[in-house]
């Protein structure tokens, strides 16, 4: 797909939520990067992912800036949704994990996306909040995990922040998403037991709760450069809910396919990651195993959206109205 070759109408439908590839990709080649440190090994997988990811942001990037341009009608109406509106910072958060992909292949490459994702981030998050704070249309069925977005984002500025020498930045970003985290997961809680259902084609973005806590948990050891009480606190509180989703796999595998399945992909990176650096830090084989496991999975799943998402495109049920 890029912005060229689509038809004028796809164009105008091409949705914000379709960076969430690009987090997912991120993520599973950060995970192999991680997998083969720990190993001591180069499979010649990193350099290929990392391309493909690189290629995936930049045509996703073009069709939406065409979008932007031709329809800005469409963009300001994505803008105005109660949920479209949390997928805006995918955009920042591609360019802050791109940060990370390219941190072992160039230094000064990872340093340009990180300012660049860090800036744009905050903007981003800034606009967000105003707009929850002041909007007049939100009510408690808009509620979903999605809307843990902008606090994601946040909390990963430390992972490549840290190493290029930010740290009071890394340090105010991560207090950001730490609080909205715990904003959030209440409200959210209390929206999914005491509420209508999420509707199904909303139902994938529950394993959005994993990324918080282990995404903070990566970011927090970064921070500290160890693991104490607190970090324990982020990372099993996010294996718990990795726990959780999984005793809910038939619900899960039941329902049809929508481009909200990606987000199974970044979170479960996510966690993957986070037991792999325990495995890094404690020593423990099992956590090893867990993260081996994870990383696994997470290939599967990937390839199967990546196949998945193909043919809806290719067919023509993406990138179409109510989409």
């Amino acid at each position: 797909m890029n912005s060229a070759s689509l038809h004028p109408a796809r164009l105008e439908n091409v949705p914000i939520s379709f960076f969430a590839m690009v987090m997912g990709l991120s993520g599973l080649t950060i995970a192999w990067g991680k997998a083969q440190h720990l190993m001591q090994a180069d499979w010649g997988i990193y350099p290929w992912l990392a391309g493909l990811v690189s290629a995936l942001f930049v045509v996703l990037a073009a069709a939406y800036t065409a979008k932007v341009v031709n329809y800005p009608g469409a963009v300001a109406k994505e803008l105005g949704h109660p949920v479209k509106l949390n997928f805006f910072p995918t955009v920042s958060i591609s360019l802050l994990l791109l940060s990370v992909v390219f941190m072992p292949l160039a230094v000064e490459v990872s340093r340009a996306l990180w300012l660049t994702g860090c800036a744009l981030h905050l903007l981003l998050t800034l606009y967000v909040i105003n707009t929850w704070m002041h909007g007049v249309h939100f009510q408690v069925q808009h509620m979903n995990p999605a809307w843990f977005i902008p606090a994601v984002g946040n909390v990963l500025v430390p992972v490549a922040g840290v190493p290029l020498g930010y740290a009071d930045v890394s340090w105010f970003f991560f207090s950001i998403g730490m609080i909205f985290w715990v904003i959030l997961l209440t409200i959210i809680f209390y929206r999914v037991l005491f509420h209508d259902p999420i509707d199904e084609r909303l139902l994938p973005t529950l394993f959005i709760l994993i990324a918080p806590p282990a995404v903070g948990f990566i970011a927090y050891t970064r921070l500290t450069d160890g693991i104490d009480p607190f970090g324990r606190i982020l990372y099993y509180g996010g294996l718990f809910l990795t726990l959780l989703l999984f005793t809910q796999a038939r619900r899960f595998l039941r329902l049809p396919f929508f481009l909200s399945w990606w987000a199974y992909s970044f979170p479960l990176a996510a966690i993957s990651i986070a037991s792999m650096l325990m495995f890094e830090k404690t020593g423990t084989g099992v956590y090893a195993w867990i993260g081996g496991g994870l990383l696994l999975l997470l290939s599967l799943i990937v390839t199967l959206l990546l196949c998945r998402t193909a043919m809806a495109v290719k067919r023509g049920q993406i990138c179409v109205p109510g989409h």
